[in-house]
């Protein structure tokens, strides 16, 4: 687990952090594919979902930096380890808490207007801030069971 219990900012330039955001990618675009169209893999959908991810990641990339020099980059990035916050501490967990649900929130709202403009033509607006509401939801829960974890390490 040691490979694990590292900072974002360092994971995310790795070949297994690529790798777990693409994951978070497909998993939003599959959930998206089943609540918009109905199927499990939908080739518009998984397009704008891959975008509308790097440009919110890209979002908060630059907030992280600006907010804090780009260590913890848990304004966006539903990862962080023992290294980075003090499990035992209320008030480290207090503000880890905060951060990630002000990127829930941020991505909520790129992710949503992205998605809407771009499948627009074949999805309502309502509908499809739902179906990226739900997306994220289950990628931010894993991302929490995933902190859970990882800071307890």
């Amino acid at each position: 687990m040691t490979l694990l219990n590292v900072s974002f900012g360092i994971f995310a330039f790795l070949p297994q952090g690529w790798l777990f955001m693409l994951l978070v990618i497909v998993i939003e675009a599959i959930a998206m594919s089943r609540f918009l169209a109905k199927k499990t893999f939908n080739i518009p959908i998984f397009c704008t979902a891959l975008f509308s991810n790097i440009v919110s990641g890209a979002v908060g990339i630059t907030a992280s930096l600006m907010l804090n020099g780009g260590w913890w980059l848990v304004v966006w990035f539903p990862w962080v380890s023992s290294h980075e916050v003090d499990g035992s501490s209320p008030q480290a967990m207090l503000s880890l808490t905060a951060y990630y649900l002000l990127a829930l929130i941020g991505s909520v709202l790129i992710e949503g207007l992205l998605n809407t403009l771009l499948l627009q033509r074949h999805y309502g607006k309502r509908e499809t801030i739902k179906a990226t509401l739900i997306a994220n939801a289950i990628t931010y829960a894993l991302g929490a069971f995933l902190i859970g974890l990882l800071v307890y390490l």
